[in-house]
């Protein structure tokens, strides 16, 4: 049974950093592309960054990028969210996600994944 477990997530200045991790259990993590969506109170979920099985592509939301980055690490199943220069407004529920695809390409489609991790929250204070 394909599991995703987040971590790292916390409360962090403006203007700091954090780095989110995503541990992959029961699938064959490297066949996988890979994604990061957040979302804030009141809103819906939204796109923050993707990374192809191989990790040699990845895409980002406009909202973070520059600041952001995503990477993976298929020896150790685990997806990676480096989060440099923090805003208030980063602050959300993020969550990792899983599609298995033949091709190495990304995708910012939340209806395209299908394992979603259970999310880490990160607050940023102003």
């Amino acid at each position: 049974q394909a599991r995703l477990v987040e971590s790292g997530g916390g409360l962090v200045q403006a203007g700091g950093s954090l780095r989110l991790s995503c541990a992959a259990s029961g699938l064959t993590f490297s066949i996988y592309r890979m994604g990061w969506f957040r979302q804030a109170p009141g809103k819906e979920r939204e796109f923050v960054a993707a990374i192809s099985r191989s990790g040699g592509k990845s895409y980002y939301a406009d909202s973070v990028k520059g600041r952001f980055t995503i990477s993976r690490d298929n020896a150790k199943n685990t997806l990676y969210l480096q989060m440099n220069s923090l805003k208030s407004e980063d602050t959300a529920v993020y969550y990792c996600a899983a599609d298995y695809i033949y091709s190495d390409d990304t995708t910012a489609k939340e209806y395209d994944y299908d394992y979603w991790g259970q999310g880490t929250q990160v607050t940023v204070s102003s």
